[in-house]
């Protein structure tokens, strides 16, 4: 049995009542005694004077789903003091995938969490991608969640049709089990292909599955722009229907002309508490946004998958109807192109050499580059790249990223895309919250910052033994400067670690200490049953 004593930190549980000076022991995985401990023999003492022991953070909103395969200590999250990670996000993830849509839903998925040759792509189920996480080891621990696009891809296939009462049938079957193999919830992702080709009928019916195992639904909304009031009022109504908690995705409201519907959007969640529907939603503190770069395509050049998409491309009628459609709005639509603007939206990832010259560019400066129209030069790197580009795009500003961040729904997240020259928050989003948004805005209280990047995730997914130092809970545990922790990771420069952590442990085991890595894996696949 390893033993280990922290000692002297100053220990902020993860509650968010106030800290206080103590020691914390260890015994293989789980936290023994917290107080002041004498007259005990330790393989191991971390005196941790003048620094805070917390809680490891969870993100509850993580693209880690295909790069924790191939390198599975994921060490941007663990340099962090990410302990634990939430996978399956946005509707389009692993699992399930059947063998005959293994090549369409590779290409659907690589500008999201990326491609690649070296997995067999044969897992088939959450159970089966548990079993490889299981069997390859992970560095944080994770868990799933089922994403509605590969029910919707199961069950229906890849077209853009109304579901039948027989495709809802299979869909409610195909939740039910891989809820059944632990997955925590059930996401969409209503801007991406299949999810945006679903009514909110279809959605209720999968929704009325996870709350039978009081499971949430974590959403990206059909709209976080222009039409975002009457996209929450969608939400709201799927929870009302069918009995689900929500969690709403890296929640915001996109685009200057927008600004005035923050608040508006607040009122909203205010409102649904008195309809007893539970609510709660993720953040990450920048005010750029990333994602997959084909969202700026209108949702009809996606139907049928990425080869019809590519094929769209190649015709120049098509291409015009396209320009047409970003120019004058599609009712619904997130339109990227109005909100961010070609000057606003960044590329961070590519797959072939040929565009790696686009990479920390816009898309008027590659425009430029190809000495052609900021559209059709768009248009091209999407083609030659089979829609597998990365980009961050610029969204909102901090005033609002701080009101939002106050609100007791609040948890944070990183929402990282990790390939290429990524968005900062893969690097820096937990250090971020409490080096700028603590020390320096003192926008919140460090318990409540601690609190809401500990206990509240824990709470909202179930992790009923981690989030709070506690005796009996599992040892997930973070230890930092509160004077020196920052994020260090830029726009410019994003591959940079963050300062100020100075230990990281995971289910009792020591993986950072002291810039240091350590070659275990320690983490656990965590099951919700």
């Amino acid at each position: 049995m390893s033993s280990l004593l922290i000692k002297n930190g100053l220990i902020v549980d993860g509650t968010g009542k106030e800290g206080f000076i103590g020691d914390l022991a260890i015994k293989d995985k789980t936290i023994f005694k917290i107080g002041k401990i004498h007259d005990m023999d330790f393989d191991k003492v971390i005196d941790a004077n003048g620094n805070i022991v917390c809680p490891g953070f969870i993100d509850t909103h993580s693209h880690s789903d295909l790069k924790i395969l191939i390198d599975p200590y994921v060490e941007p999250k663990i340099r962090q003091g990410i302990t634990t990670e939430i996978l399956g996000q946005d509707g389009i993830s692993m699992a399930p995938l059947p063998r005959k849509y293994i090549k369409p839903w590779r290409m659907n998925l690589a500008g999201l969490d990326g491609d690649s040759d070296e997995l067999n792509w044969e897992w088939e189920t959450t159970e089966g991608y548990y079993k490889l996480l299981e069997k390859n080891g992970v560095g944080p621990n994770v868990t799933y969640l089922v994403p509605h696009g590969n029910i919707r891809m199961e069950a229906m296939g890849l077209e853009n049709r109304r579901a039948t009462k027989e495709d809802l049938l299979k869909m409610k079957e195909i939740t039910r089990r891989e809820l059944e193999s632990g997955a925590a919830g059930v996401s969409t992702g209503l801007i991406y292909m299949p999810c945006a080709y679903s009514n909110t009928e279809e959605i209720i019916e999968i929704c009325k599955v996870a709350a039978e195992f009081d499971k949430p639904l974590v959403v990206h909304q059909r709209s976080e722009a222009d039409t975002i009031l009457e996209s929450m009022e969608e939400i709201i109504q799927i929870g009302e229907a069918s009995g689900v908690k929500i969690h709403f995705s890296h929640f915001k409201v996109c685009g200057k002309k927008n600004y005035d519907k923050v608040d508006k959007v607040l009122e909203i969640l205010d409102r649904v508490k008195d309809l007893g529907i539970q609510v709660s939603f993720d953040q990450y503190p920048y005010v750029a946004g990333s994602t997959m770069l084909g969202v700026i395509l209108p949702p009809w050049v996606h139907d049928g998958g990425t080869d019809k998409l590519l094929k769209r491309l190649e015709d120049k009628d098509l291409r015009k109807r396209i320009i047409e459609d970003i120019e004058n709005g599609i009712s619904g639509w997130d339109n990227f192109i109005d909100f961010a603007g070609f000057d606003g939206i960044y590329v961070t990832s590519v797959k072939t050499e040929k565009n790696k010259d686009c990479i920390g560019k816009n898309l008027l400066e590659i425009a430029n580059m190809r000495r052609t129209d900021p559209y059709n030069s768009t248009f091209d790197l999407l083609y030659e790249e089979k829609n597998a580009v990365g980009m961050y795009d610029y969204y909102g500003k901090k005033e609002h990223i701080i009101k939002i961040m106050k609100r007791p729904e609040q948890n944070l997240c990183t929402d990282g895309l990790l390939g290429g020259k990524p968005h900062p928050r893969v690097y820096g989003a937990f250090p971020r919250l409490l080096g700028k948004f603590v020390r320096e805005e003192k926008a919140l209280r460090l318990e409540e910052a601690i609190y809401k990047m500990t206990l509240k995730p824990a709470t909202v997914f179930r992790f009923e033994d981690r989030g709070a130092l506690k005796e009996g809970k599992k040892a997930d545990i973070v230890i930092f400067n509160r004077k020196t922790v920052k994020d260090k990771s830029t726009f410019i420069d994003p591959i940079q670690y963050p300062e100020g952590i100075n230990t990281v442990i995971i289910n009792g085991k020591i993986i950072l200490n002291n810039n240091i890595r350590e070659k275990e894996l320690t983490g656990e696949v965590i099951r919700i049953k």
